[in-house]
């Protein structure tokens, strides 16, 4: 059954924040609260991850939004060991990459970049001896990663990436994606004929409405047909 209708334009940032508002509206009004989120990469971003991990409580069902991930043969990040207590990474060949390598006699924050990461660099001198440097950083004197500042409810997606409750996920979403094949096909919703983003809500909420009346009449079709059987 569909509980909740936000329209949005076709923009990520928009969709995930419908969602979010979606969430929070049906937990206040319904007092129903998921145990998982179903969707596509649009919903893996950091702050979205962040949200639904750490502010909601919510299992991301979603693929991570990865721009890390190397295609040319080179080292992944995933190649590489990240020590949480030392706050650096580890490369397959055990030197350190660290965000700060002087030791100040003042601390001092750590640089965060525009996308929201913590740089953490290598020196030269480990990646100029290096025997993998031709696997590693071939066209840089050093190699780099950008950690994200989200990084921890990143990899607690990607943990659930690996059960088999999210294949089950990947195919439960299908049944869904039914559901907007239906709006299109037979509520003939593959046009919207209100103008302005209000029209757009009122559009959806009704077609939504059909969807469940249709929905709930065949289940009850369903029950009816079903004769008590008499004890002999």
């Amino acid at each position: 059954m569909i509980v909740d209708v936000e329209a949005t334009a076709a923009h990520r940032t928009e969709e995930t924040e419908a969602t979010k508002a979606m969430i929070e509206r049906v937990e206040e009004r319904h007092d129903l609260k998921p145990q998982r989120l179903i969707g596509d990469t649009a919903y893996g971003t950091g702050p979205m991850l962040e949200w639904l991990v750490e502010d909601k409580g919510i299992e991301p069902h979603v693929p991570v939004w990865e721009k890390t991930r190397r295609d040319d043969g080179t080292f992944s990040v995933s190649d590489f060991q990240w020590d949480e207590q030392a706050n650096e990474y580890r490369c397959p060949q055990g030197e350190p990459l660290r965000c700060q390598w002087r030791a100040f006699g003042n601390p001092r924050g750590i640089n965060v970049t525009g996308a929201d990461t913590i740089i953490y660099r290598s020196t030269q001198a480990a990646c100029t001896a290096c025997p993998m440097k031709s696997r590693c950083c071939p066209n840089t004197p050093t190699r780099k990663i950008a950690r994200s500042l989200y990084e921890k409810s990143r990899e607690a997606a990607r943990k659930v990436a690996d059960t088999a409750a999210y294949k089950q996920s990947r195919n439960d979403r299908k049944k869904v994606e039914v559901l907007f094949a239906h709006l299109k096909r037979i509520l003939k919703l593959d046009r919207l004929r209100l103008r302005g983003r209000r029209g757009a809500r009122d559009e959806f909420l009704l077609a939504a409405t059909a969807q469940n009346l249709r929905r709930m009449a065949k289940r009850w079709m369903q029950m009816t047909m079903i004769e008590p059987i008499g004890a002999t």
